[in-house]
């Protein structure tokens, strides 16, 4: 493949200012009208030359929204989805996750959370169903909350 052509010049810099999952890398080729056996061709390329790796990817992603936004795994296995990462490289992300630490991040996040919520609120079930709505929203799991507001309450 001749390396001088400007398409994959711009994709090689788009794929290596961050990851990027195989979705995201079609839609700008697409966007770069760049269509059918060339698209295909250029998707291969940088699969070979190790520019686009889903599982690396997924990882990546994995680590930034769980490290950094505290999503619980359901969050991140629905958006990782919807960017049509493969199911294989979805559970090898998660296996990352050390069980200690993720029950740990869900209690941080329910302890920031909960002075603000018991201001606003006047009861204790209120407050109960006010954290549990905002950790399930973060993607949490209902038993980890349960367990989580059973330790915090």
């Amino acid at each position: 493949m001749n390396l001088s052509n400007t398409d994959i010049q711009k994709i090689i810099k788009y794929c290596t200012y961050q990851e990027r999952c195989h979705s995201e890398v079609r839609n700008k080729l697409l966007q770069m009208k760049v269509y059918g056996d060339r698209l295909e061709e250029i998707i291969s390329y940088l699969i070979t030359e190790k520019y686009l790796n889903e599982e690396r990817y997924a990882r990546a992603y994995m680590r930034g929204k769980y490290r950094i936004n505290k999503w619980g795994k359901a969050k991140i296995i629905q958006k990782l989805k919807f960017k049509s990462v493969s199911e294989y490289c979805i559970k090898k992300s998660l296996e990352e996750i050390d069980p200690d630490e993720y029950y740990s991040n869900l209690l941080d996040v329910l302890e920031k959370q909960k002075v603000p919520y018991e201001r606003k609120t006047s009861n204790s079930y209120q407050l109960r169903k006010k954290l549990f709505d905002f950790a399930y929203q973060k993607g949490y799991e209902v038993d980890a909350i349960n367990a989580a507001l059973e330790d915090i309450l």
